[in-house]
């Protein structure tokens, strides 16, 4: 549920903060916060609105909002009048000067930082990496003290110094002393188990039931793990519950062994060197304030992945659970992620099969402007996506990336359950009226995150359009007013609208009443192409080509995971004949009431010309026969038969029966490729 007072609570810290930064002169960052509160307070007046249809039948509304809707609506037009103003006066004033950190004052953020992740150390009982982190903060306190002439700073460092010297001397005679007491580890409580054998750690598992039986892995499954680390000739290992203590902190700038990722082509053009944010931002910040209308795509070919992280931020903002922020390490103990002055940074990924730990390092390509050639936020100072984009690149092979779909990026980013709904093809059957209804609760219930994308058009067709050919857009938005079906949609590149019905530019559909539901006035918008615009439904049928949907897991009570490899030798071979070689289960049903199950068939991806590329196919077909194994596709007709994806990810939903006579539905799931 959406909590009012969280939005409220976010609409007042944003107005707070822009003030300050507008009296400051700190203009750009104002013009930010002042369109943040007031988007926090549209959302506020949406809720307010629906709550009070909601409670027409009584005589007080339940809200407990402390500002009621013409004090909002005022608000929201001052806000957007204000940064619509300061927007306009810096388009006539020089860019200022920017001031970045000298190198003592970075090093004696690093010594800070160093003392900081000691004194975590030392809290969780750690006390031998606390130490060492002790002792690392002082020798850097010592070494930038030598070279710097600055009073203030050297008073910062025999501050930091004195303080990692004081616990340190504590530590040493006390939880390190050994002579005064043997420290011996303890056994551990759990099972033997050997190191290469650890189990992975699944975060977002907590609230599912796990039903398979066995306590962990098989050997084969980890080995199926195992193999699947290597992705484009790098590991990336399983996501352990020790990883959580990565060491993060550093005397110098942390360095990616695995050297800069490849650049692509456009980005080569423009491209002066690899630089640190604390190199081209004065004051660099993971997070300034979650915002989907911040994000933008630059010169890399994701914008598949930019539209994923709009719609995650959506997510995170609306129903305040952390998603896609989760995923980024450092975080302080509030769970957030932080910046880390030593560069280091950790990006939790589910990759074939299970989450996984991709290191980087903060450099970032740049131009001779010392402007980013890749994806980042409108605030200059923000660095989350940029990071996690890098992440993701340095996985895929480099930022020369072959492109995508959402379902699969939203996976890695999330391990929300991937479908594709074809509005147009020929196998698929599109129910458009009945889609959109599911789509509509699901989405207002937090359940689903969606994006959208556009066949192969004609430049005729983009520029009549206002759309981008074979693009992705991120679904923000979907609101029922009277006879209207109505998406929000977002453009990666943060410019380049929709030009056709309910876009700015239609003089024709937008009604008053429509204007006041919805908060949005075109005549205002139609100067300010941020890439985000209202489409009708019909018409988003009409000109775009699939749904992509991914699913939260919570809305299952039950999982079941098997990670399964079928050897080249074993097949597949001319499985329209014969299908005894292909991998087949059972699957064995107990339903009290009638129940959905959902089995996602995933590809192990290695390569990346396997991913480029394409060429190999997968499918799943079910078989209510009591669980028997099938030998030839003719015997038995299936109960759900497959249709061949070159995407990773294959899904299929039954709805299962609750008047067997034994209480029990056996199903037969037999596994299709062309290639393994």
């Amino acid at each position: 549920m959406v909590d009012i007072n969280k939005l409220e609570n976010d609409a007042r810290t944003h107005a707070l903060k822009a003030v300050d930064l507008d009296s400051k002169g700190k203009s750009e960052d104002a013009v930010f916060f002042y369109v943040e509160a007031a988007q926090a307070l549209i959302s506020v007046r949406e809720e307010l609105i629906s709550d009070q249809q909601q409670q027409q039948s009584k005589t007080t509304s339940s809200s407990s909002s402390s500002i009621d809707l013409n004090e909002i609506v005022r608000l929201i037009h001052n806000y957007i009048k204000r940064a619509e103003e300061i927007k306009a006066s810096l388009k006539s004033k020089p860019t200022p000067s920017l001031h970045l950190k000298n190198t003592s004052e970075k090093g004696v953020e690093r010594a800070r930082y160093l003392l900081t992740q000691a004194l975590d150390q030392d809290e969780q009982k750690q006390y031998e990496a606390a130490f060492k982190l002790y002792e690392e903060a002082i020798t850097l306190c010592l070494n930038e003290k030598k070279t710097t002439s600055n009073t203030k700073l050297k008073e910062q460092l025999e501050k930091i110094a004195y303080q990692a010297l004081e616990r340190a001397e504590e530590l040493k005679h006390t939880e390190l002393n050994t002579s005064s007491h043997i420290r011996l580890p303890s056994p551990p409580r759990d099972e033997i188990i050997q190191k290469e054998e650890q189990q992975p750690l699944d975060i977002d598992q907590t609230n599912i039931n796990i039903i398979d039986k066995r306590a962990k892995l098989s050997s084969h499954e980890l080995d199926v793990l195992r193999r699947g680390s290597k992705i484009n000739g790098r590991d990336y290992v399983p996501f352990f519950s020790i990883d959580l203590r990565e060491r993060f902190a550093y005397q110098t700038p942390f360095i990616d062994s695995h050297g800069p990722l490849k650049l692509a082509p456009k980005q080569q053009t423009h491209f002066l060197r690899w630089a640190r944010p604390d190199e081209i931002m004065s004051e660099p910040k993971m997070i300034m304030a979650l915002s989907y209308f911040s994000i933008k795509q630059d010169l890399i070919s994701d914008c598949s992945f930019v539209a994923s992280l709009a719609v995650s931020v959506q997510y995170e903002k609306k129903f305040n659970k952390r998603l896609i922020t989760s995923i980024i390490y450092p975080q302080n103990k509030q769970g957030e992620p932080v910046y880390n002055p030593c560069g280091k940074y950790m990006v939790r990924l589910h990759l074939n099969g299970v989450w996984r730990k991709v290191i980087i390092d903060d450099t970032l390509p740049i131009d001779h402007s010392n402007r980013l050639l890749c994806s980042s936020t409108t605030n200059k100072n923000e660095i989350w996506v940029s990071l996690l984009e890098k992440a993701y690149m340095k996985v895929m092979g480099g930022y020369d990336f072959p492109g995508s779909n959402s379902t699969v990026d939203l996976h890695a980013l999330t391990g929300w359950i991937p479908e594709l709904v074809s509005i147009h093809h020929a196998d698929s059957a599109f129910d458009k009226d009945k889609e959109f209804d599911r789509m509509f609760e699901r989405f207002h219930a937090g359940h689903v995150l969606i994006t959208v994308a556009t066949p192969n058009i004609t430049k005729e067709e983009e520029e009549r359009s206002g759309l981008v050919s074979s693009h992705a857009y991120a679904l923000l938005d979907m609101r029922k007013i009277g006879v209207h079906k109505l998406i929000m949609l977002k453009n990666p590149w943060s410019h380049l609208e929709w030009k056709g019905n309910f876009s700015d530019f239609d003089t024709r559909n937008w009604t008053p009443e429509l204007i006041k539901a919805l908060n949005y006035d075109p005549k205002l918008q139609v100067d300010v192409d941020n890439g985000v615009f209202w489409i009708d439904y019909n018409s988003l049928c009409h000109h775009f080509e699939n749904f992509y949907l991914n699913w939260s897991p919570s809305l299952f009570s039950y999982t079941s995971c098997i990670h399964n490899s079928w050897p080249s030798r074993q097949g597949p071979v001319k499985d329209l004949y014969n299908l005894g070689d292909n991998p087949q289960y059972v699957l064995r049903v107990s339903p009290k009431t009638r129940s959905s199950i959902w089995i996602l068939l995933t590809r192990h991806i290695t390569e990346r010309q396997d991913f480029a590329v394409n060429r190999i196919f997968i499918t799943l077909f079910v078989y209510k026969n009591g669980g028997n194994k099938v030998y030839y596709p003719n015997d038995i007709k299936p109960l759900q038969d497959g249709v061949k994806t070159n995407s990773a990810h294959y899904l299929v939903k039954l709805i299962t029966d609750d008047n067997d006579s034994n209480g029990q539905t056996l199903y037969t799931l037999v596994t299709f490729s062309t290639h393994m």
